[in-house]
């Protein structure tokens, strides 16, 4: 089921077998369509097709269909099983026990297939979608390769392997802690008081690092709640990281906000530059995640923090460095949109073309 990525077999994580009777019965021929039978809900109706990249066996976890090559394109099948009315029917269908969701073979049977009348039409339907794919395909390893590139000047610009142009001279070397000139914490308000929760104040957890939007949080308080608790109130342009829980990772608000206990606020000394900072805890994030200890919630001392080592180049160079990886960030996020479009582009098709609201032939 882990190889089913996207409507295509993913071939990066293989277990391989020299079964020969398992081979002769479960190989697998082009044009099968793979279907997951059985897992969490969301991943049961997963489906790709096989094309014959490389002799394959099928796993008991997934459904091979094979169809009727003389009515059915296989490609267009595999299109209609990837389809949000083929996801709808799956939960309609579903059999779930003990968290483990399931659809056996007659189920698969069950669903419905807009068939146009003529196989030429089906051929071009996934022609056209197939064309959609190879766009996003090579949009999404564009993207890879950026943010590639994007760690590799991270990796010699901020250990100064590598100097930008008008600049040397040997770094000073010194503790996270002598170049911040306080850190701020954090609380959380009384649930049991309505009037500390609302929208006046983003208050910040390490939920939205995952969600991360520069203006927005996943839940707010009040300016009585922010008086009545331990929570703090930062400025924005802050460098905000985690000290328990997404330990190393931080980010920057284009607003005040409010912080809970999990958090700390960075305000760095005049000679180091914001920006700089968070592309070095974007950089050292992992070596930052190994310091942190607890049994089920992982979690990183101030003094741990504070100790860490700390090449600082002269603020000048910090600036004209972070300005470099900001600019790739831009780079990226054109990417990211164009990818984002994309795909919404082709789920657009997949719902007119599918469904015959728009006839290619």
């Amino acid at each position: 089921m882990g190889n089913l990525q996207g409507g295509t077999i993913d071939w990066t994580d293989l277990v391989f077998t020299d079964d020969e009777p398992e081979i002769r019965k479960y190989s697998l021929t082009a044009g099968d369509v793979l279907f997951n039978r059985t897992n969490t809900i969301d991943l049961v109706g997963k489906t790709a097709i096989y094309t014959g990249e490389r002799p394959a066996i099928f796993a008991g976890y997934l459904i091979r269909i094979n169809a009727d090559k003389a009515v059915l394109d296989s490609k267009f099948l595999n299109y209609v099983l990837n389809a949000e009315f083929s996801r709808k029917h799956s939960a309609k269908v579903l059999s779930v026990a003990v968290g483990q969701a399931n659809i056996n073979g007659q189920k698969v049977k069950s669903y419905p297939v807009p068939l146009p009348p003529a196989k030429a039409e089906q051929e071009a339907i996934a022609e056209a979608l197939s064309d959609a794919d190879a766009l996003i395909a090579s949009l999404d390893q564009l993207l890879a390769k950026k943010r590639q590139i994007k760690q590799g000047a991270m990796q010699e610009l901020l250990t100064g392997k590598k100097r930008l142009p008008g600049f040397s001279g040997k770094w000073e070397v010194k503790r996270l802690g002598d170049v911040i000139e306080k850190f701020i914490g954090g609380g959380t308000p009384s649930r049991a008081n309505p009037q500390y929760w609302g929208s006046e104040i983003p208050w910040v957890t390490v939920k939205d690092f995952a969600t991360f939007s520069p203006r927005h949080s996943q839940e707010a308080i009040t300016r009585l709640g922010l008086e009545n608790s331990a929570s703090h109130l930062v400025p924005a342009g802050t460098l905000v990281t985690a000290t328990r829980m997404a330990l190393g990772k931080a980010v920057i608000y284009e607003v005040d906000v409010a912080i809970n206990q999990d958090l700390k606020a960075l305000f760095p000394k005049a000679d180091l530059a914001n920006q700089y900072l968070r592309f070095w805890f974007q950089y050292h994030g992992h070596s930052i995640d190994d310091l942190g200890s607890g049994s089920t919630v992982k979690g990183v001392s101030l003094s741990d923090l504070k100790r860490i080592e700390f090449q600082l180049p002269p603020r000048r160079e910090q600036i004209a460095i972070a300005t470099t990886l900001s600019d790739m960030d831009a780079e990226i996020a054109v990417l990211e949109g164009k990818l984002a479009k994309a795909r919404e582009i082709k789920q657009g098709m997949m719902q007119e073309l599918l469904t015959g609201k728009i006839r290619l032939l």
